[in-house]
């Protein structure tokens, strides 16, 4: 089978699940343990560089397991301050605070049956890390201006591109809640660990975004290939899915030319090209 006959089949058994692209092996180790840890309802960590999937493949457990049929709900925790990411989580009744005019469900309630993934786990404040740690614990949660506790049944699967150990040893981040979510590891390589991913990956951004932007592309010049293998990829899977999706933008026939790669990637080649003949 050509290399386009395989990147067709990943795709047709990738269509009712989460499409995590790959051919490297360490991503195959990878999703073989993911695949076992999906069976239980043991929290998992997954940790990572920014951009290389960690919720993707969180949501390749989510779809692996029992609890496939219940939501998947996913918050960021940098992206909140304390007061929003509390409301977010554990919901509000009507008038809890200035503003609360309805009673609403946070994620935590959102997610019963279901899995709850909280990607950067690391910027939680401490005050909010206690907060969690008792809905671990006691396995219930209670909306903000509320005295009553509700029974909660989820999956928790939290994510990182820090070093959790360190912001344990460092103070930032509780030792027990620590325990508490990092029963199985899972690490999610960068891009550049996974050279034999790069091609693969470059063929499924160009077929969807050519579909999604309805441009007849289906190839890529081999030149092209050669400057796409040589990068490093210091935002990992995310920006190569951005340099597709320019490339198909910028894209004038059927094949994807070097001349609609960025500059970056064209300026390291020729460092890269200038370092080889010296």
């Amino acid at each position: 089978m050509g290399f386009l006959g395989r990147l067709k089949e990943q795709l047709s058994k990738n269509l009712s699940e989460p499409a995590i692209i790959y051919q490297d092996v360490s991503m195959q180790r990878l999703l073989e343990m993911a695949q076992q840890v999906a069976r239980t309802d043991t929290s998992v960590l997954i940790s990572g560089e920014t951009g290389t999937g960690k919720e993707l493949l969180a949501r390749f457990i989510q779809a692996h397991s029992h609890r496939k049929e219940g939501t998947f709900q996913a918050v960021n925790c940098g992206a909140c301050h304390e007061e929003l990411l509390a409301n977010e989580l554990f919901g509000h009744e009507k008038g809890a605070f200035t503003g609360a005019t309805d009673t609403r469900k946070g994620l935590i309630e959102a997610a019963q049956g279901g899995t709850l993934f909280l990607d950067e786990i690391a910027e939680m404040s401490l005050s909010m890390q206690v907060k969690l740690l008792r809905v671990i614990q006691e396995r219930e949660v209670q909306r903000l201006g509320s005295t009553r506790t509700i029974p909660v049944d989820i999956r928790l699967i939290a994510a990182t591109h820090r070093d959790l150990y360190q912001e344990v040893n460092n103070g930032r981040f509780r030792q027990d809640l620590y325990y508490r979510l990092n029963v199985v590891s899972l690490h999610v390589p960068p891009l550049a660990e996974r050279k034999n991913d790069i091609v693969l990956l470059a063929y499924h951004f160009l077929r969807k975004h050519a579909a999604r932007l309805n441009r007849q592309i289906d190839d890529i010049d081999p030149e092209a290939i050669a400057i796409l293998n040589r990068h490093n990829y210091p935002g990992n899977v995310r920006e190569l899915e951005n340099i597709m999706e320019r490339a198909v933008t910028l894209a004038h026939d059927k094949k994807l030319l070097p001349a609609q790669l960025p500059p970056i990637l064209l300026g390291s080649d020729k460092t890269a090209q200038h370092d080889d003949e010296n």
